[in-house]
């Protein structure tokens, strides 16, 4: 699953520059092949907001139709007599003098800490509680104060890169003179090395669990896009979605390792069906094979355990010898095959070195397994 999660970052990385590129098809393809490959309330945002506001949502040269400046429109009665509808003027949200004062001080902030309003070695715990009494703050459901909406952005943007250790460090190494956070034209723009990569609310979602149940939409840009969210989430929805991900997957990784899980039992099995011979050709203590005899055939030497007499007799002790001389049988006839190579290694070599001493050696070699094996077959003959 974290595979796939930088998979979907990726993709909404290149859904972000496709928006502000003005290739909203693109951004979409993305946004729908992120959200497959790993569900976020951000790529749900956006295409959501693509969705609801046709194909120019987010893009960078997008205007509503209030933000049109006014070309040739005619502000009396329309020219077929009809007379216009009265425009129902919006009441502005009432704001305390301290919410006004609040979101100044955000403006006039130069970095990140002091937007936060904390030190520089802030612990990672004193970060979060500074971003959780600002957040709920300035939140634009509860704070309606003119810049309200920009100064809870800068919120979210300070703690995203705090919270960061890569970005924390970075910033604070070269972002001292950059002045991260100031104000112009009625918002806040932020440096491009210091912008996050999460919406502030999708990040306020994070800490509090799907934020003010007001159901209202906010408009919100994150960096250089700009996209319309309703926020309707549901918390346990997610959870469940993310949970029958995991639950198939671990189907999957059960189905992938079931092959090698079949091959252990296997083998397991057969090893103990496999049972060892109660006999040895040599004196073996470590299984019990201490107890000299001899077979009655070839009066080949075997070694059994202590109730080898009591287990085996009759029929059962013919096979047991039976198998003890063809054990002997086998092994004289591999051996002899080795003095045999080895005595031919060095009559090849006397020859090719002309070495009269290895001549001599490969005579005088003693074929003890050979010898063996040759009396047993006139020893076979005759019987």
């Amino acid at each position: 699953m974290e595979g796939n999660r930088d998979e979907a970052d990726k993709c909404l990385r290149i859904a972000r520059k496709a928006l502000q590129n003005g290739e909203h098809d693109k951004a979409l393809k993305f946004l729908n092949k992120a959200e497959k490959l790993y569900p976020s309330i951000e790529a749900k945002a956006l295409i959501d907001a693509i969705s609801k506001n046709g194909s120019t949502a987010g893009g960078p040269g997008h205007r509503t139709e209030s933000e049109k400046p006014n070309q040739g429109k005619s502000t009396g009665p329309a020219q077929n007599g009809a007379t216009p509808e009265t425009e129902k003027k919006v009441e502005p949200k009432a704001y305390t003098s301290e919410q006004l004062d609040g979101v100044q001080r955000i403006k006039k902030c130069n970095d990140f800490y002091e937007i936060l309003g904390i030190v520089k070695d802030a612990s990672e715990e004193d970060l979060k509680k500074a971003y959780r009494k600002l957040a709920l703050k300035f939140h634009p459901d509860k704070n309606h104060a003119p810049g309200a909406t920009e100064a809870f952005k800068a919120i979210g943007n300070a703690y995203a890169v705090l919270s960061n250790p890569v970005k924390r460090k970075d910033y604070d190494q070269y972002g001292e003179g950059l002045s991260p956070g100031n104000y112009q034209h009625g918002g806040f723009e932020f440096h491009r090395n210091y912008e996050s990569d999460i919406t502030p609310e999708d990040l306020f979602n994070m800490f509090f669990g799907g934020g003010f149940p007001t159901g209202s939409t906010q408009t919100y840009s994150n960096g250089r896009t700009r996209f319309t969210t309703q926020h309707t989430y549901h918390r346990t929805e997610r959870d469940d979605e993310r949970t029958d991900v995991r639950h198939r997957g671990g189907f999957s990784m059960f189905l992938q390792l079931l092959p090698i899980i079949v091959l252990i039992l296997v083998s397991v099995l057969s090893q103990l069906m496999v049972s060892s011979p109660p006999y040895s050709l040599y004196y073996r203590a470590a299984v019990g094979h201490t107890l000299k005899k001899q077979s009655i055939n070839l009066k080949v030497v075997y070694f059994v355990g202590k109730d080898f007499d009591k287990e085996y007799t009759g029929v059962a002790l013919q096979k047991v010898e039976k198998s003890v001389e063809d054990d002997y049988i086998t092994n004289l006839r591999n051996n002899c095959w080795k003095e045999r190579q080895e005595r031919n290694d060095y009559f090849y070599a006397a020859k090719v070195y002309r070495d009269v001493r290895l001549r001599k050696k490969a005579e005088l070699m003693r074929m003890e397994s050979c010898e063996k094996l040759a009396r047993l077959n006139e020893l076979y003959r005759g019987g």
